[in-house]
């Protein structure tokens, strides 16, 4: 009778554990679910603003008018190489996505 006892009490103790781990587990879930979608929105963001500079980039240079040893030629140089690799950088992400 006492053994009875004994086992209940631990078997209902485990199950409460259990259900206090399940719970505690699927609001982190949703938290993290909650971040990756805010991530992926900041992606999406941070994406057409790349797009947006390149093409700005090309359509300053479209001539090839900044020359590269002078200072506005250099740091022309840099944010257009800067930009031209996060664009390959997000195209590739993109083109696994799909």
């Amino acid at each position: 009778m006492i053994w009875t006892i004994l086992i209940s009490i631990t078997v209902i103790g485990i199950i409460g554990y259990a259900a206090y781990r399940i719970w505690y587990l699927a609001g982190k879930l949703a938290d993290a679910q909650e971040y990756i979608e805010q991530l992926e929105l900041t992606n999406e963001y941070m994406y057409g603003k790349i797009i947006h500079s390149y093409e700005a980039m090309q359509e300053i240079d479209r001539l090839g008018a900044f020359e590269k040893d002078d200072e506005a030629g250099t740091t022309f140089q840099m944010l257009s190489q800067t930009i031209t690799e996060l664009k390959e950088q997000f195209d590739g992400e993109a083109q696994e996505e799909k």
